[in-house]
């Protein structure tokens, strides 16, 4: 149980920096509600388990290539949030979307899945779960204590996500048409920032 408790922590504190995957969930919260929030946040806490679980099962091979690797990770994680941001500045007058508006599974998967693979090719993701390396590796390489660190990783990072889109998605409530048309030109901006970043951290890294 103090395994778990220890992989809910960190789980929880590592979802819950400031990042584009944050932003990204706040978005989709705002405008589809908080299905969409929600499931963006699940393919974030799917990828933090993933990380979790090369820690905790012994994979310090892989563990130490993906590090090596966070500069080509950095460079494909920087298109994508760049070519996310440019799409949502010309999409930002659209339609805003009813609260009843009902989702398709199809767009909640592919919430989900473009979420773990934008976490995946975070470098930041990568170098948080590098420095939290020894707290995630259980005593004697248990794969039992394993699977229960890396279960608590899953859970505490769900929660925060849970938290976030639930949250947010209370507030939808409040926003007018035009303050959401203002929050996709924001997100649109912090996106192509976020993206400009991501190829600076390839450039020094």
């Amino acid at each position: 149980m103090d395994l778990f408790v220890r992989g809910v922590a960190i789980g929880f504190v590592i979802a819950a920096g400031l990042g584009p995957i944050g932003l990204l969930c706040i978005r989709r919260s705002l405008e589809s509600g908080f299905g969409l929030g929600f499931a963006t946040g699940l393919g974030a806490a799917t990828a933090d388990a993933a990380y979790a679980a090369v820690a905790a099962f012994g994979a310090s091979a892989l563990g130490a290539a993906l590090v090596d690797a966070r500069r080509p990770l950095a460079v494909a994680g920087g298109i994508v949030l760049i070519a996310l941001g440019v799409n949502a500045w010309l999409h930002a007058a659209d339609r805003v979307a009813a609260a009843d508006d009902r989702l398709s599974r199809r767009d909640v998967v592919t919430a989900w899945a473009t979420t773990v693979g934008l976490t995946l090719t975070n470098p930041m993701t990568i170098l948080s779960f590098a420095a939290a390396f020894v707290a995630l590796v259980p005593p004697d390489q248990d794969p039992g204590a394993a699977a229960r660190i890396v279960a608590g990783v899953g859970l505490g990072s769900a929660t925060w996500w849970l938290i976030l889109a639930g949250g947010t998605s209370i507030v939808r409530r409040a926003v007018t048409p035009r303050g959401l048309r203002g929050v996709r030109y924001a997100s649109a901006v912090l996106f192509i920032g976020f993206g400009i970043v991501a190829f600076g951290t390839a450039l020094v890294s």
